[in-house]
């Protein structure tokens, strides 16, 4: 049992971040739009899920009001919301077709929930995918498991998950130790999991978890949220889900602590530690939010970086 309601799941979460503000009119973003390039012998391309529109408070709420209120200010930013693409990177080597995350699903916001169009537009069948690999189980990164009839989507597919980030949310007393507002996400994340649970593979950060791919510990914004290093003969990329989320702050301010990371002092650590990698190996990176398609550069600007998309 999850400790709560069974009437707490993906709709009523809706409802409430409904109730809440948190869903913003829908803005069109490109389900996919030819982001593709070439990586060794294989290919990466990018495809979208849509979509979020949150609460300033939800993502900054933890920055000094003086200090976010200058920064909002200075940079003709809104003060009230953060959008925020959802960007799903997905590898191609001629034996496997890896997706990293599996997006939203149908249920948890009308912005999200794109992947299957996204998918079709770029000729992709679900049947097709050999590999999913999740970052994190946050909803827009594992609720796309399941299908409107509660159907595994990428049914041939095998599932690949951090271990700390597996024991967290599949544990049934994790509904019980989180605020109330985000018990939603722990009956999902469960939810989600218990249907691959027999298909699902757990790895410890720092293996390579299939040819050329290896896990990056870079927990914070979870307790197991894991970025990957794709390296095909010279080429490399990195995709670095939540830990980088903004063009601007993550970069001019990684000190800064998220509203959105479950550990903030251990998510500045992470930012950091990445940054400082990107910048000095000249690495290109994959933002599941940065904006669409979310791939770019690293550059240093004095103690703190700079995005350059690409």
């Amino acid at each position: 049992m999850f400790g709560v309601s069974d009437m707490l799941d993906r709709r009523e979460f809706l409802a409430n971040t409904i109730a809440a503000g948190l869903v913003l009119p829908v803005l069109h973003t490109p389900a996919f739009s030819n982001t593709s390039f070439p990586i060794g012998k294989g290919t990466v391309d990018i495809v979208s899920d849509g979509h979020l529109e949150l609460p300033i408070a939800m993502v900054l709420g933890r920055v000094p009001e003086a200090d976010r209120s200058a920064f909002l200010a200075a940079n003709n930013l809104a003060s009230d919301v953060v959008r925020s693409s959802l960007n799903l990177t997905l590898y191609r080597d001629g034996e496997r077709t890896v997706l990293f995350d599996v997006g939203s699903g149908p249920s948890f916001m009308p912005s999200a929930g794109k992947l299957g169009a996204a998918l079709e537009a770029a000729g992709i069948a679900a049947d097709d995918v050999t590999h999913v690999v999740f970052t994190h189980a946050h909803p827009d990164h594992i609720w796309g498991v399941l299908d409107d009839f509660d159907e595994l989507v990428f049914s041939n597919a095998q599932y690949l998950m951090s271990m700390p980030e597996w024991d967290y949310w599949f544990n049934p007393e994790t509904v019980n130790t989180v605020p109330e507002n985000r018990q939603s996400f722990a009956v999902g994340a469960r939810r989600s999991m218990a249907a691959i649970e027999n298909r699902c593979s757990r790895f410890k950060a720092g293996e390579e978890i299939l040819p050329g791919i290896a896990a990056v510990d870079t927990a914070g914004h979870t307790p197991g949220h894991t970025s990957f290093h794709l390296k095909q003969g010279s080429d490399s990329v990195m995709v670095v889900g939540d830990v980088i989320t903004n063009p601007l702050y993550s970069f001019s301010h990684p000190d800064w602590q998220m509203g959105t990371d479950s550990d903030a002092a251990q998510g500045v650590k992470a930012r950091k530690m990445l940054l400082d990698r990107m910048a000095a190996e000249k690495m290109q990176i994959i933002g599941y939010h940065l904006p669409h398609p979310g791939t770019g550069y690293v550059e240093r600007k004095g103690a703190d970086y700079a995005y350059a998309a690409s």
